[in-house]
């Protein structure tokens, strides 16, 4: 929590290097950091005191780029503004080194596969080099090729561990874990297990999406459209009375395996034919014709033929019109090799016999080509460019396939659970508000439950076995679960409690589910993970429901969704109160970064080029939510912001502020107007910095802060020179220091959670202890100085003294030349303001008087008489 005890270490006298530089203050400051625990989560507190942050844990195979940069930035920026507001803010780390990208980057890294069914090598090694062909890789056990991930997620972990504290998150680094590691493959079956349970999991044999390259089921969540070219192909299907009934499909391949044709109810061509029969062309079948509201009279032909399955459409269908199975692709993505049993003509089955066993490329020439040589294409195929869904992960379109998988209920065929779960949503405050229609839009969109189980090797194994009947078959309404104290457990290592090894595979045995979870099924279990949810529930109460969850809008539907179904049925809760969406890093084509789009920059360079306080200041510029340009022009000016809050401050502690001008209660030493304009103004920023970052909006509390500061170093600090060294006398003098080490103060803490090494410097010239665990500044202490107080002398002010510049300039002359004599036009009331800063105004500009006219229009500065050249300034 924040440090209300400022001045217990604080240094005797004020040191200022001569020539303050940021270069080096990442690695030094970031090692005192860690040595002296600035940001340590202190776990002897209550609830209320704490802030706890579900960070995102990115994923530890390959580099971040400063997209990365970007997001965590906006999230440290909150955490370093909670700290300061007394929060115990408990801020951890993770890692996901759990799925895709881990798998295939240890295959290639250690020339390894893997293959469950091997038994555990614990003296396993891998080879110091991979083979070159991958026939020759090593064939590993599950638990082998986890061990492995985990040997080389540490050397990528560190690499970003340190570019992240170059960044200077406030993450406590006590507080890591991996995805993937024992304790998070526990808790995710722990989760999965209480799920099933519960019966908010099942398993089920239901059409599934397919990706044929990585031979695994793909939730709807991980769907991507990708335009694709293709074309209509138009051919009958014949009616009783030999009517030839036309069809226009995408997918002329999956002839063999129509169900049944649907209309529009209220399409007039076919309403005749609803109940009748007609006969597929090539394969002889029979099937029915049905209406459903679903089709389209002005698509194609108005009329469509339903394979199981040619995509979601047709699984709709099947499902509400009880179509039978007629599944003819398999999970390899090619034909069946034999003719199925519905086709049963021998001309159909000849048909067939062209097709069989080809992939679903050659299978669609075959069948058009098949077609064509019988006279039944009308016509040339009509090409056409059109959405398919693939994987977003995979490079061929997806199939739907029949198989037996893992579920857990996400309200897609459930309405009051989906109401349930909008609802959970109003209990998150979103940032900013408009994203919670897209987690809304999403659950609406929802058209089944959310698939979890996975055919890969790597991941966290599903928690089942099934006892074999006497015939070696699996008894899958009676699985074998684990004890709690077993987890993490492999079913496809491990043998099923009751069981010993030997009866794995045997009649009257088990044999162990070889499937793995979604990576989301555990990264949807951040919260629980890190909180220490089933293994410290006093610890767990104390950071759950978390405060916060940062993430990226493009993953609403996945992380943040399978996050909130979770709690919802572990905790009945919301995860947490608030979520903070980032937007993406744009390239200079307005195109999102990504490693795969080969776009990305490297952030190394970056923040070797600019300092982190600089690229800081560029994330922190963006709003939440707003997808924002990589511009190096902004990270300029965070560098220039930088450095110019090292020089200021350099100049106000050499003109002899100190800790003890700081305001902390008696304000009576603010004597001078033009003070107590800069102390009124400095109260308005911090109310309203307080309440932009009370809404999350860190942005506009940097705009303001940084609008304020310049106002200070280019007006103020130019104004009160002459006082500050003593020219008017005591009284003036210590009103001014005091002005300007209020200030000073306030400043740095203003500016501390965008810029911690500048301001961090800076403090310990100064001040004791670290700015970091300083409170954020407030302006209760302020309230004798400002009280009557007009903040518009010190712009009204800083105006008239642009206004004598300016004429020097045009005049060509020194700013130091002596004006004799100006004049200074403006309102009364801004008159009131210069002369309560007249003094510091004569003094700055050089000047012997300026005679004060009231006008009408804006403040204007003219007639001003300088020094003749020849003639020696007056002392």
């Amino acid at each position: 929590m924040a440090d209300d005890t400022l001045g217990t270490d604080t240094p005797a006298t004020v040191s200022v290097p001569d020539k303050p530089a940021l270069e080096g203050l990442e690695e030094s400051l970031g090692r005192r950091w860690r040595e002296e625990g600035t940001y340590k989560f202190d776990p002897q507190t209550t609830r209320a005191d704490v802030y706890s942050i579900d960070t995102p844990p990115p994923t530890a195979s390959g580099s971040l780029h400063v997209g990365h940069m970007f997001s965590y930035t906006q999230t440290d920026v909150l955490a370093r503004y909670q700290r300061m507001r007394g929060m115990n803010v408990f801020y951890p780390m993770g890692w996901d080194d759990n799925g895709l990208p881990t798998e295939r980057r240890v295959q290639n890294y250690y020339g390894v596969r893997c293959d469950p069914k091997i038994p555990y090598d614990p003296a396993y090694r891998a080879p110091a080099q991979p083979a070159k062909n991958q026939r020759d890789w090593d064939v590993v056990s599950r638990r082998n090729f986890i061990e492995l991930c985990e040997e080389l997620a540490v050397e990528d972990e560190l690499v970003f561990e340190h570019l992240f504290s170059t960044l200077g998150l406030s993450v406590d680094w006590d507080l890591t874990y991996r995805t993937i590691d024992d304790t998070s493959r526990a808790v995710s079956q722990r989760g999965f297990l209480r799920n099933l349970a519960a019966g908010d999991a099942y398993m089920a044999e239901a059409p599934t999406l397919w990706d044929v390259t990585f031979r695994t089921a793909v939730a709807q969540a991980e769907l991507e459209d990708r335009e694709m070219p293709g074309a209509y192909y138009r051919y009958p299907f014949f009616a009783e009375d030999g009517t030839k009934v036309y069809v226009e499909t995408t997918r002329p391949e999956l002839l063999a395996a129509c169900s049944g044709l649907v209309a529009n109810p209220d399409d007039e061509r076919y309403r005749p034919l609803f109940g009748q029969k007609v006969t597929s062309p090539l394969f002889g079948v029979e099937v029915e014709v049905f209406p459903h509201a679903l089709a389209k009279a002005d698509k194609g032909s108005g009329i469509a033929m339903v394979c199981t399955f040619g995509d979601l459409n047709d699984v709709t269908w099947w499902r509400e019109l009880r179509l039978p199975t007629r599944a003819i692709i398999g999970r390899d993505g090619r034909v069946a090799a034999e003719a199925p049993e519905w086709i049963t003509t021998d001309a159909g089955r000849a048909a067939f016999a062209e097709i069989a066993g080809k992939t679903v490329f050659s299978a669609k020439e075959g069948v058009v080509r098949l077609l064509g040589e019988a006279g039944l294409l009308d016509g040339e195929p009509k090409k056409i460019t059109h959405p398919v869904n693939f994987f977003e992960k995979g490079d061929k379109p997806l199939e739907i396939v029949s198989s037996r998988q893992w579920y857990i209920r996400n309200g897609g065929r459930d309405e009051d659970r989906r109401e349930r779960l909008i609802a959970r949503g109003h209990e998150i405050e979103f940032h900013p508000a408009f994203m919670r229609s897209r987690y809304e839009n999403w659950i609406s969109g929802l058209n089944g439950d959310w698939l979890v189980s996975r055919q890969r090797f790597f991941g966290v194994p599903i928690p089942v076995w099934y006892p074999l009947d006497a015939d070696g078959e699996p008894d899958y309404d009676h699985p074998v679960l684990p004890t709690d104290e077993m987890l993490p457990v492999d079913p496809a290592a491990d043998a099923a409690p009751g069981f010993d090894e030997s009866r794995r595979d045997q009649p009257g045995g088990f044999t162990g589910d070889a499937d793995v979870l979604d990576t989301w099924a555990t990264s949807s279990l951040t919260p629980q993970i890190v909180g220490r949810w089933s293994r410290d529930e006093d610890f767990f109460s104390k950071v759950f429901p978390f405060d916060l969850r940062p993430q990226g809008h493009d993953i609403i539907r996945t992380w943040l969704f399978s996050s909130a179904v979770r709690a919802d049925s572990l905790h009945d809760a919301a995860p947490w109160k608030h979520a903070a969406i980032s937007g993406w890093i744009l390239d200079p084509d307005r195109k999102k970064m990504s490693k795969s789009k080969g776009n990305v920059v490297v952030p190394t360079d970056v923040l070797e080029e600019f300092g982190a306080d600089a690229v800081r200041y560029w994330a922190a510029s963006a709003k939440l939510g707003a997808d924002t340009a990589y511009e190096i022009a902004q990270m300029k000016i965070g560098r220039r912001l930088a450095i110019k809050l090292l020089n200021a401050s350099k100049f106000v502690l050499n003109l002899g502020a100190t800790e003890s001008n700081v305001l902390a209660g008696d304000a009576s030493v603010v004597t001078n107007g033009l003070d107590r304009s800069l102390l009124a103004r400095l109260a308005q920023v911090l109310e309203e910095a307080t309440r932009a970052f009370d809404a999350y909006d860190y942005a506009r509390a940097l705009s303001i802060a940084e609008s304020f500061f310049w106002s200070f170093t280019d007006d103020y600090v130019e104004l009160i020179k002459d006082r500050a060294y003593g020219a008017r006398g005591e009284a003036e003098q210590a009103s001014v220091l005091a002005a300007l080490a209020t200030t000073l103060d306030a400043a740095l803490r203003l500016f501390a959670p965008f810029l911690p090494f500048a301001t961090e410097e800076v403090w310990g010239w100064w001040r004791g202890g670290s700015v970091h665990r300083a409170p954020w500044p407030t302006a209760e202490h302020l309230a004798g100085a400002v009280e009557g107080a007009d903040a518009g002398v010190l712009p009204t002010v800083g105006t008239a003294l642009g206004g004598i510049r300016k004429a020097k300039s045009e005049a060509k002359v020194k700013q130091r030349t002596e004006v004799l004599s100006g004049v200074v036009s403006a309102p009364e009331a801004q008159l009131e303001q210069l002369r309560a800063g007249l003094g510091d105004l004569l003094a700055a500009g050089n000047a012997r008087e300026l005679t004060l006219v009231a006008g009408t229009g804006d403040l204007v500065v003219s007639d001003v008489e300088l020094v003749p050249a020849e003639e020696p300034a007056q002392a």
